[in-house]
């Protein structure tokens, strides 16, 4: 045991070591805040793509994901429809915000609401709130399942996952996240891959699967199993998650132009559809083979551990570790960018200094890995976690930001009051268990309230009277304090060219 727990530790300690040099390399390319907060805005599709799906692979859609396999079967899929449907509407919504250089999203849910530093001061917060939350939701996975094949005290485990990718994001900023994640989403794509085919032939293939399977749980993405109501709040607001969570507005804010982003998003949304299936096959033959395992969401060290060789469960530590790092590392950052550019701003009134943006950004980032660990301590599963986190924060999200971007009436009264209806609804779904048990979780109401209250709250309270060029003009202004997109590399103009 002790020789196959030191395994596991090396093999984590070279996979960390490898992140940690590619950051290295990287750093000595990075010389503004432009530099390392959005990679100097020109990455190329394959890093788009790579990092996006590496982000999507992350530690609800692999590991969570095994666990909510092994309780409901192929309901385990869900995560991977409602992610790829996600990552399809936020291609077709808002991949054109790519042309005014946004750096946030606070700041452009500002420019729909005619620059409000309202609805910025909002967002900001609620944004860094949710960034730390998914941050807290990826070091909790992958402490349960070092902690599950080590023997590492669980608290020990959290500070281990959350050095492994903070180490490497403090040092090479957001271009190394970027590089490190396609990296990584190549090692998940192999490791989950065998792990569900080495998982499916030991049951003896799909019948045995079958066998192993209750009949509701059995049924077309297990939908007899949660109920249909139920599945489909789980796709919608695992949905809702990639189209208001920061880190994939990042990539758009990142990316080279509008075309490459697009390309990466619909290449990213058919590879994690495709995915989808690999999760739900390894928690449906971990629940044949182990049926009475005491927290499902261990289902996936269960099978790397007993099924298969040391080396072969090393690197499918790798990989399950590297859902959990692939989607640390992009949250950190993120959430360090909107405490740079929007909640320093809103506290303090001004922005950091330019030339010391890169130095204040990694003295954040260790603060909020912090935070962040204290978030992992708030749940019991993942799945559950990350969707109670998605129906407070960011489903009130969603539609002030459909409604501000696609209906001119909106006013920056009721962007926030959708904001305000959407977590209330979902508060209150939350704390009651019949709503809760009757909808599955709180995202369906939660968006219905937010709608209503957004478009009646609009139209009692004054049309907003500046114009978006006016805002892009007055944001574009704020970021030249930064020096973090008063040019957009790639081609297009900001707001600052129209003066």
């Amino acid at each position: 045991m002790i020789e196959s727990h030191m395994g596991y530790l090396v093999a984590l300690l070279v996979a960390v070591l490898l992140m940690l040099g590619i950051s290295w390399w990287v750093a000595r390319r990075t010389s503004s805040g432009e530099d390392f907060l959005l990679a100097g805005r020109k990455l190329s599709t394959p890093l788009v793509m790579g990092s996006t799906l590496a982000t999507l692979v992350g530690t609800g859609s692999s590991l969570g994901a095994v666990g909510f396999a092994y309780q409901n079967g192929w309901a385990g899929a869900l995560y991977g429809v409602g992610g790829a449907l996600g990552v399809f509407l936020l291609l077709w919504l808002f991949a054109d915000v790519r042309e005014h250089g946004f750096m946030t999203f606070a700041e452009e849910m500002s420019y729909y609401y005619g620059a409000s530093r309202a609805v910025k001061g909002v967002v900001a917060v609620l944004l860094f709130l949710a960034s730390v939350g998914w941050l807290g939701a990826h070091i909790m996975g992958g402490a349960m399942y070092l902690s599950f094949l080590t023997g590492m005290d669980e608290n020990l485990a959290k500070v281990v996952i959350a050095l492994g990718f903070g180490l490497y994001t403090v040092v090479g900023g957001y271009l190394a996240v970027v590089v490190t994640d396609a990296i990584q989403g190549t090692i998940l794509f192999l490791g989950f891959t065998v792990l569900a085919v080495l998982a499916l032939v030991t049951v003896g293939g799909f019948d045995g699967l079958r066998e192993g399977t209750a009949d509701e749980a059995a049924s077309l993405l297990g939908v007899e199993a949660l109920g249909p109501l139920p599945a489909l709040s789980l796709a919608v607001v695992i949905a809702v998650g990639v189209l208001a969570t920061p880190s994939y507005r990042q990539r758009i804010y990142s990316a080279a132009n509008v075309r490459t982003v697009r390309r990466s998003f619909l290449l990213a949304g058919a590879l994690f559809a495709a995915f989808s299936v690999l999760p739900a096959v390894a928690g449906m033959s971990a629940h044949t083979l182990a049926p009475g395992l005491e927290n499902p969401d261990m289902a996936f060290p269960y099978l790397a551990t007993t099924l298969f060789p040391l080396w072969v469960g090393a690197f499918l530590l790798v990989a399950g570790l590297s859902a959990t790092m692939s989607s640390g590392d992009s949250d950190a950052i993120v959430g360090v960018t909107i405490l740079m550019r929007d909640v320093s701003q809103v506290v303090t009134g001004r922005l950091p200094r330019a030339e010391r943006l890169v130095a204040y950004s990694r003295w954040a980032l260790a603060a909020v890995l912090l935070l962040a660990l204290v978030f992992a301590l708030l749940a019991t599963t993942i799945i559950g976690y990350i969707t109670m986190m998605i129906s407070t924060v960011l489903t009130g999200l969603l539609v002030a930001s459909l409604l501000g971007k696609f209906w001119p009436r909106a006013t920056w009264q009721g962007g926030i009051a959708a904001m305000a209806g959407g977590s209330a609804a979902a508060l209150v779904v939350n704390n009651v268990d019949a709503y809760s048990g009757f909808w599955g979780n709180a995202v369906l109401p939660s968006l219905a309230v937010a709608l209503v209250a957004g478009v009646v709250v609009s139209l009692v309270t004054p049309r907003t009277r500046i114009s978006r060029q006016e805002a892009l003009r007055r944001l574009a202004e704020e970021r030249a304090t930064l020096d973090v997109g008063t040019r957009v590399r790639g081609g297009e103009p900001t707001g600052r060219t129209a003066d």
